[in-house]
Order: structure tokens, then C-alpha cells, then sequence
């Protein structure tokens, strides 16, 4: 009697007994690995098609229009914003240029420097709904030196191809924000003799793809690995936009400028000190003392700070813009229809409060979490109640608990 053929793989002839997994079909089975290696080549061919894929016709953006669309979003930090919409402006400008010349222009990569909370993220955020080239944001904390756990600083570039639906061609003329590259700074003043995994390493990883070279990036991000098919990515026209609050930077500035932390007098113009915003005096020097290397200071030429908040900005940030988180939360009581209001004293209270506990805006958020909490817990099952009040001694009670547990924590 002759021997059942043993069931086997229709594309590499395994047989069962050979392989994990055996899939079935109609006429036909596929074993696990015939399976990986179709979904590879799809993938490849999906991110060859989209590289041929023709970009969609860019519309140079006045830089008038693109501070207008922020103007909605962020409340301050008009230098923050003239600063971004021209550079975003001379972006366009450099990659539709028709006209021929010899004169090469260059890319002006910027740097934000800002206390926690004043709107570096939320600025490159509210940006990216605007631009119409690709838009990633990265964190610069998860990029370690090549050859160590981690993200390699291509993961950045990875970013950018996916959010380019990996159209290459796009992904060249895209735009980069990394936030917190003042984590990524050494130690010390002076050069490192041994690695630095997460500071000067880094910094230096980062040098070419910030000025301009051909990087091989793995498309679906993650590290490099020899059977992976890497995407070569020009950065030359590629813009990064860099932000980091640079806790502790006053100091160098106090130092630099001679001064003393107490006993400055306002700025009046004539040249006397601000005390409440020394960022507005930072300059390339103080970055090279805080950590950041001369290299990766010269490919971030343009230089920029955000003001510190003052009651009125926050009280502008609580209620004015588009996205105010007022009407983030009267939206939340809409959709269970009730109509949520705060008196003028509420609102008040809460912005004394987060000048108070100096957060900037995301403090705001905090505050408004512990008084609403009790209310939205409650308000699903508020059937028959078709209004709320906060008041202000409701508030003031909430607020009390943050102040309390403050205390306990200090």
C-alpha cells in the first residue's frame, strides 16, 4: 500500500512535520516563513510605489498667514512665532525655487529654548496643521549612541517617512521637531574621553542628518539589522525645529552677563536687566556652557526663547483660543447635555493658583483635572440635571487637596 504524501508548503515544498505553522487554503497551504517573506515584499514594493508617487503641488505660505493660524492656537510668544512662520516661510521658499542660479540657499534650523509649560510643543503641534509638507515630532531622550539600547537618531527620519505615507521624495522636503535636546547635553564643559550613551554621543549622531547627508533609514522604524532593506533619505531640505526648557541656563546667563539673581531692575529700555525672563538674554555661549557641543550649535543658527507665562496669559490660555481648555471641558459636559459654567472668580482662582505653583500651562490643566473630577464622575448619571455651576467656594475646597498634599510632599 503506498505511503499518504505528507501535506506540505504549495511555495517552498516544506512539509509538515518540517515547519510551526501550516496555513490551509481552498487548493493550497503556506507555511510561516513563505508568509514573512510575501509580507516583505509587499512592504517593499508599497514603499517603492510611494517614493514614484508624484508630490502634491506645494502653496508658498506667507509668513503673515502662517502667525495667524498660530495666533488662533497659542496665546504670547510673538517673537516665538514671527521667528517660526519666516523660517517656515524660507523653507517653502527653498524647495519650490525654480529660478536657476549658483546661489545655494541654506536651511535655518532653529532652536526654542523656553520654561516647561510656555508652548514650545504646542507651537510645533498647532504647526504641523498648517504645513503642508510631512510633520513628525521626536523626543531626543529615547536616542541613545549607535550600538547601545535604544532609538538610533535614523528613528527620527523613520518618523518623518511614515508620516509622508513613505513618499521618499516628500519625506526630503519635510519639516522635524525635536523636542527636549536639553536632555541630551554632557555632563561637563569639557570634551568626553569615554561614551556618553544619551548626551555627547548623541549630539553627535545628529550633526549630519541636521546639515544635510544621505541617511539610511529603516522603513518601519527600530534599529538597523543586516536583513533589513534600508531607505536612503536626503536631509538637505529637510528643516528641524529643536526645543528643550534648559533647566538651570539662568545661571550661565547670570554669570556671563555679571550680574547677581537679586536686585535686577526691570527692563525700561535703557538697558537695565529684566529678573523675571533672563532667557531673553541667552546667546550661543551660554548653550556651550549648559552642555550642548559648538558642532551642533552652529547647525541650529537660529536661536529663539519663549517668555515665561504671566497671569494674563494664562488667563487668555484658559479662555480665548480655539482649543481653550475651558471649552475642552464644557464640550465633555455638552456631549452628557449639560451645560457647565465658571464664574470669573473660578477662573481667577485657578490662575492664581498655577502662577502659584509655576507649571505654565500644563499647571492649568492639573487644577482644572482635580475640580472637575468629582463632577465628571458624577455627570453620566446626571439625567434629569441640565446645568452645572462651579462655585467659588466648590473650588476653593478642590484647590485646598492640591495644597495639602503639596505640603506632604515637601
Amino acid at each position: 500500500m503506498a505511503k499518504k504524501k505528507e501535506d506540505h508548503c504549495s511555495f517552498c515544498g516544506h512539509e509538515r512535520s518540517k515547519v510551526q505553522f501550516l496555513i490551509s487554503g481552498v487548493d493550497a497551504m503556506i507555511c510561516e516563513e513563505c508568509t514573512k517573506q510575501a509580507f516583505r515584499i509587499i512592504s517593499e514594493d508599497k514603499t517603492l510605489q510611494s517614493a514614484n508617487t508624484p508630490l502634491v503641488n506645494l502653496k508658498l505660505l506667507k509668513p503673515s498667514t502662517i502667525k495667524a493660524h498660530l495666533d488662533e492656537y497659542v496665546i504670547g510668544q510673538d517673537d516665538a512665532k514671527k521667528v517660526l512662520s519666516v523660517a517656515v516661510h524660507n523653507h517653502f521658499k527653498r524647495i519650490t525655487s525654480k529660478k536657476k542660479t549658483e546661489i545655494e540657499i541654506e536651511k535655518s534650523n532653529i532652536l526654542l529654548a523656553g520654561e516647561t509649560g510656555t508652548g514650545k510643543t504646542l507651537l510645533a503641534k498647532t504647526l504641523a496643521k498648517i504645513l503642508q509638507v510631512p510633520f513628525c515630532i521626536a523626543d531626543a531622550t529615547v536616542i541613545t549612541e549607535a550600538g547601545y539600547v535604544g532609538e538610533d537618531v535614523e528613528s527620527i527620519l523613520s518618523r518623518l517617512l511614515q508620516a509622508a505615507d513613505y513618499n521618499v521624495e516628500a519625506a526630503e522636503m519635510g519639516i522635524v521637531y525635536i523636542d527636549e535636546i536639553d536632555k541630551i547635553a554632557r555632563k561637563s564643559d569639557n570634551p568626553s574621553i569615554t561614551r556618553d550613551v544619551s548626551g555627547e554621543g548623541v549630539q553627535q549622531a545628529l550633526l549630519k542628518i541636521l546639515e544635510g547627508t544621505i541617511a539610511g533609514v529603516p522603513p518601519q522604524g527600530g534599529r538597523k539589522h543586516p536583513e533589513q532593506k534600508l531607505v536612503q533619505i536626503n536631509t538637505q531640505n529637510i528643516l528641524f525645529i529643536c526645543g528643550g526648557a534648559f533647566v538651570g541656563i539662568e545661571k550661565q546667563i547670570e554669570r556671563r552677563l555679571k550680574t547677581q539673581a537679586i536686585g535686577f531692575k526691570n527692563d525700561d529700555g535703557n538697558g537695565n536687566i529684566d529678573d523675571g525672563n533672563l532667557l531673553k538674554y541667552i546667546c550661543p555661549a551660554d548653550l556651550r556652557s549648559y552642555g550642548l557641543i559648538p558642532e551642533i550649535i552652529g547647525r541650529l543658527p537660529v536661536l529663539c526663547h519663549l517668555d515665561p507665562l504671566d497671569k494674563d496669559a494664562l488667563r487668555k490660555i484658559l479662555t480665548e483660543p480655539k482649543n481653550a481648555l475651558i471649552k475642552q471641558y464644557q464640550y465633555m459636559f455638552d456631549i452628557d447635555n449639560i451645560e457647565l459654567s465658571l464664574s470669573k472668580e473660578v477662573i481667577e482662582l485657578i490662575v492664581d493658583t498655577a502662577y502659584e505653583f509655576k507649571l505654565g500651562a500644563r499647571g492649568l490643566r492639573n487644577i482644572c483635572e482635580t475640580i472637575m473630577l468629582d463632577l465628571m464622575f458624577e455627570a453620566p448619571e446626571m439625567k434629569d440635571q441640565k446645568s452645572i455651576e462651579i462655585t467659588l467656594e466648590y473650588a476653593n475646597n478642590k484647590i485646598e487637596q492640591i495644597r495639602y498634599k503639596n505640603l506632604n510632599a515637601a
